[in-house]
């Protein structure tokens, strides 16, 4: 198992954001998660890149290693765990090249990393056509585009995704999913946050439905796909 999460608990103060969900996957998968807003999907990623505090009941397993040992920074750069937060979070101020170069900070891999960047380049043609534009003046699908390919560079064993379709038009959607097929197809492993149950479930393998901070279901994506209760609450009936 790639990773192991037992029984995370987080809260944000006097409130329980997570009640203890456990949470596996597999090498290679893409794995989704839904909910509704405040479910602690995001949370849940956040708990994972190790860039908020868990409860000390908490499990956490990434390839063997106790993942709750790693700082932040770590978990990046020696476990190759990177995360595209909601958002995107770019230096806007900085080049696209430039915002890729960076996220090689902590790798000694110089004939690799300009493999990397040339592979980003081949997935997303437009961000090579925008190689020296501020990331800044990029329209919303460009961002989103960097970001991914930002996470790509800086370490792609499993990539951690937060509401990549937020503010795309469907064509843009549509294309920025068929880019992290390509980049599962090549060996990254993909856990996803989505608002957009029906895309999320019909993109990913299995998924994990969260209320209120609770597991509520998990499964394959065809059957809470089907399932009545997921329907009705996520999928318009």
């Amino acid at each position: 198992m790639m990773l192991t999460i037992k029984n995370l608990y987080v809260d944000y103060g006097k409130i329980r954001a997570l009640h203890g969900i456990d949470l596996e996957i597999e090498e290679g998968e893409i794995i989704t998660i839904i909910g509704a807003n405040g479910a602690g999907k995001s949370t849940t990623l956040r708990a994972i890149s190790r860039m908020i505090p868990v409860g000390p009941e908490t499990r956490m397993t990434f390839m063997g290693q106790d993942l709750l040992k790693f700082a932040p920074d770590k978990v990046v750069s020696r476990l190759g765990i990177s995360h595209v937060p909601e958002g995107r979070r770019l230096f806007g101020n900085l080049t696209v090249m430039e915002n890729l170069k960076l996220a090689c900070f902590a790798r000694k891999d110089t004939q690799q990393i300009q493999k990397d960047i040339k592979r980003v380049f081949s997935i997303f043609p437009r961000l090579e056509e925008r190689s020296t534009q501020k990331a800044g003046t990029l329209s919303g699908g460009e961002q989103q585009m960097l970001a991914i390919g930002r996470a790509f560079m800086s370490g792609r064993k499993i990539m951690l995704l937060d509401e990549p379709s937020m503010g795309l038009a469907p064509l843009l959607m549509v294309s920025v999913f068929d880019a992290l097929k390509e980049i599962n197809r090549e060996g990254t492993t993909i856990l996803l946050v989505e608002q957009n149950a029906r895309l999320a479930l019909q993109f990913a393998q299995r998924g994990y439905v969260l209320e209120n901070g609770h597991l509520a279901l998990s499964g394959k994506s065809e059957d809470l796909l089907a399932d009545p209760e997921v329907k009705k609450a996520y999928l318009g009936g």
